[in-house]
């Protein structure tokens, strides 16, 4: 694979053609004019293409989801008020009642809810997997499977999804293959390898300035139009789009994503290896002993490092608790939950962004009550937050 996600999203900058601004201007419009009534009634008729009404399409909205669709190597894009809003309405759109989805055990909490506790009211069936068992994925296969769904990278076990492999799976049962490429914008190129749908939550890594909620769907041309049809489509009838002014925002960000992506990545790395030092139980999969290290770099995009995501073990809840709370106080960073930020955060994962997930299945995935994950921030001197997090652990008596 030859595919550069920042040159790709570097080539859509252009100057604003009526006044030649290097940004973007912001349509705050939340209806569109047409001229004839007669223009009005192919656009509700998907006759015509124009915009109508923000919820469906905005100006401001469309140079984003342009500039993501780029990166991801997609015909589309489309993005929403939240992360949740395009996990939601990327499967709604994909699944009826009567279907069956297939989906990693090991996933966000929220994204786990979401698919135990309220899609299945509406009668579709659901299986859990371990989805880096690719024959246990293959078995959980049904004659009414209509997607299999992961994260590139699990939240918060740090799994490595096979994409090509899943690809091939979904591929021969029919099915859509939907990944969320939350924790590795950049680093994984999920549609190049074989994906159908991505989805992200914005709010993290993409926006990096933990301001504002966003999500963003990509995929081909069919599939976004689907759905936001007038009649039938879900995130045109759900409503979950994105302010114009933040996606403003977001859309400049993004062109510092590959310089933020290269550095949370380096921090993360020198931090994973410290602790591999110090003996303590540290999942990164830029580590060479690490399960998942060779299938990453077998399918990332070697450029943008190994992510800026890390979870240790202190084995206990009260250990995690205890050293966290340190950690904030010398200023490591924040125990605040998402991640993307140029702060470094951290939070104990079962109890907090995991904790939809029963504590029984916790246990069974293999998480332990003493996971702390880390979010790892873009400190210029990795060295010294070293100095400090190893003064934390001895704190605790933990080396």
């Amino acid at each position: 694979m030859n595919f550069d996600p920042a040159s790709s999203l570097q080539d859509t900058l252009h100057l604003d053609s009526a006044t030649k601004g290097v940004n973007q201007p912001i349509s705050d419009s939340a209806t569109f004019a047409f001229e004839t009534g007669d223009d009005m009634l192919k656009c509700f008729h998907g006759e015509k293409e124009a915009f109508l009404y923000s919820r469906h399409w905005n100006p401001t909205n469309l140079e984003l989801s342009k500039a993501l669709a780029a990166m991801e190597g997609t015909e589309a894009a489309w993005v929403t008020g939240s992360g949740m809003g395009a996990i939601t309405s990327a499967l709604l759109q994909l699944l009826k009642a009567g279907d069956h989805i297939i989906t990693s055990v090991t996933t966000y909490g929220g994204t786990y809810a979401f698919l135990k506790n309220w899609i299945t009211k509406y009668g579709v069936e659901v299986s859990f997997v371990n989805i880096s068992d690719l024959k246990e994925v293959e078995k959980a296969v049904k004659p009414n499977t209509k997607v299999i769904y992961t994260e590139t990278m699990t939240n918060p076990m740090l799994q490595i999804s096979d994409i090509p492999e899943l690809a091939k799976i979904s591929k021969k049962v029919g099915a859509k293959l939907v990944v969320d490429n939350t924790f590795t914008p950049m680093i994984f190129s999920p549609i190049k390898l074989g994906a159908d749908v991505v989805v992200y939550s914005m709010t993290k890594f993409i926006n990096g300035k933990n301001d504002t909620t966003a999500g963003a769907i990509c995929g081909s041309k069919d599939y976004i139009n689907s759905l936001i049809d007038l009649n039938d489509g879900t995130a045109m009838l759900l409503g979950p789009a994105l302010d114009p002014l933040r996606s403003s925002n977001i859309h400049k960000n993004l062109f510092t994503l590959h310089i933020r992506m290269k550095q949370h990545s380096y921090n993360a790395m020198f931090l994973a290896e410290k602790f591999q030092e110090n003996n303590i139980s540290v999942n990164y999969p830029g580590l060479e002993k690490n399960k998942n290290h060779n299938l990453m770099k077998s399918t990332m995009n070697k450029q943008f490092g190994f992510g800026g995501m890390i979870a240790i073990d202190l084995k206990t809840v009260e250990n995690a608790n205890k050293f966290m709370y340190i950690m904030q106080e010398r200023g490591v960073g924040y125990l605040a939950v998402s991640l993307g930020y140029f702060k470094t955060l951290f939070s104990n994962s079962g109890k907090s962004t995991s904790s939809e997930v029963p504590e029984n299945v916790q246990k069974e995935m293999g998480m332990s009550e003493g996971l702390v994950r880390y979010s790892v921030g873009l400190d210029n001197d990795i060295e010294r937050t070293w100095q400090i997090i190893k003064e934390c652990l001895q704190e605790i008596k933990f080396i």
